[in-house]
């Protein structure tokens, strides 16, 4: 997967914002205010992509030992947060499944009545 395609797929989700709040570098994607997915532009264009997506402590421990390419978050909670690296054992089809997963996870930690308001205005 390239940056565009995980740029527009990050986008595509129902109520997803994207910010810079740490750096010029750390491109976050949000939904509600909570981050689901960040990754470093600077890795993308040295040809290291990887992202930081949450992840269910259980399915995060079974990742990480299946793939190498998956690992505890760096600078994150390590039990809720996995690094995956791209383009490596990770195809598009289980990074967005991932980032499904991830973008998941945050939605339905979210109050009901901003659920709503996310669900209404897409």
């Amino acid at each position: 997967m390239n940056l565009e395609k995980f740029h527009e797929y990050c986008l595509s989700k129902q109520g997803v914002t994207e910010h810079f709040p740490f750096d010029n570098d750390t491109l976050v994607f949000k939904v509600g205010e909570k981050i689901f997915a960040l990754s470093s532009l600077i890795k993308w264009e040295e040809g290291q992509p990887a992202v930081n997506l949450k992840c269910n402590p259980e399915f995060a421990e079974e990742l990480r030992a299946q793939y190498d390419a998956i690992t505890a978050g760096f600078h994150m909670n390590k039990k809720h947060w996995n690094t995956v690296v791209i383009n490596k054992e990770v195809n598009d089809q289980l990074l967005e499944e991932l980032i499904e997963h991830s973008y998941d996870l945050v939605f339905r930690s979210l109050p009901k009545i901003t659920q709503k308001n996310i669900e209404n205005h897409e």
